[in-house]
């Protein structure tokens, strides 16, 4: 249920950047949301909301074979949002005209409000579809940024609006927001995949640990440790939980043993059972000659 109603908010955030910011100052994004504002302002003039659909519904026909259902589900769901809140809110955006004489600004802010949904639906299992999907399979395989790669796809749609709109202006806005679109989602993406570390020296450690066990449901590995001045020996607790549970834990260590040594620290990765998977190239094993 967080998930779901944390990828809401997301579509939300994006449907906000899109259709209040970028789409009535004619500045184009990447990805499918490019694509649909390319046909708008085209003369087929096909309202965004259903080529964004259409489109996204192909594409996670092949998502389907790849990343998974639970992925596919929440980007089905992501979609859907975004499509309807798209319908209901995107004429009441376009006559508000926000910062029409500011196009500039109009991009920042769209790209932020826009960054800030696709990684925050990344973050929790979901994504607004398009080049999202895209990422997310090739992240699922390599160690490569979310944003990074997006960034590559979303170029090329924005460099082909030029067809459209005619006005160079437009596109080198429309790059701004693609930087500004890739930025937000790797800060978002990152700070909610954070990991930290604890060492934690308690006379109290079985208590500690096994609280630990339970609340946070992170595991807990006791190492033997030796006292150098006080000459004593004491066990030091050591575990790995992402930074969102950092406070449980001190309140865990603070109701058991308030005057325990804790040592919290920032780790770059973690990889196994409960964190991330490993992201190596497969090779095949030479043949013996």
């Amino acid at each position: 249920m967080r998930d779901y109603a944390m990828v809401t908010i997301a579509m939300l955030s994006y449907c906000i950047g899109w259709s209040a910011f970028l789409l009535p100052n004619k500045i184009t994004t990447g990805g499918v949301a490019g694509i649909s504002s390319i046909l708008e302002w085209s003369s087929l003039n096909i309202p965004a909301q259903v080529s964004y659909f259409a489109i996204n519904a192909a594409l996670l026909v092949a998502a389907l074979m790849t990343i998974g259902w639970k992925f596919c589900v929440k980007t089905i769901y992501a979609v859907a949002i975004l499509t309807i809140a798209l319908s209901l809110f995107r004429d009441k955006f376009a006559e508000m005209r926000l910062l029409s004489d500011q196009p500039f600004m109009a991009a920042i802010i769209g790209a932020v409000f826009c960054g800030s949904g696709i990684g925050l639906g990344l973050a929790f299992r979901g994504s607004t579809g398009g080049t999202d999907i895209v990422a997310a399979i090739v992240n699922k395989y390599r160690d490569i940024s979310l944003g990074r790669i997006i960034l590559i796809c979303d170029v090329i749609v924005v460099t082909c609006s030029y067809i459209v709109l005619r006005d160079w202006e437009s596109i080198i806005y429309g790059y701004v927001v693609l930087y500004v679109v890739a930025f937000c989602i790797d800060q978002v993406v990152n700070n909610m995949r954070r990991s930290v570390q604890f060492f934690i020296i308690s006379e109290h450690y079985k208590e500690i640990g096994e609280r630990i066990n339970k609340e946070p449901r992170r595991g807990v590995t006791t190492i033997d440790a030796h006292g150098f001045y006080s000459g004593k020996e004491m066990k030091m607790l050591f575990v790995l939980a992402k930074r969102r549970e950092s406070g449980r834990i001190f309140q865990v260590i603070n109701d058991i043993d308030p005057t325990a040594f804790v040592s919290q620290s920032a780790v770059i990765g973690v990889y196994g059972e409960g964190f991330d998977r490993f992201k190596v190239k497969h090779r095949a094993p030479k043949p013996i000659k």
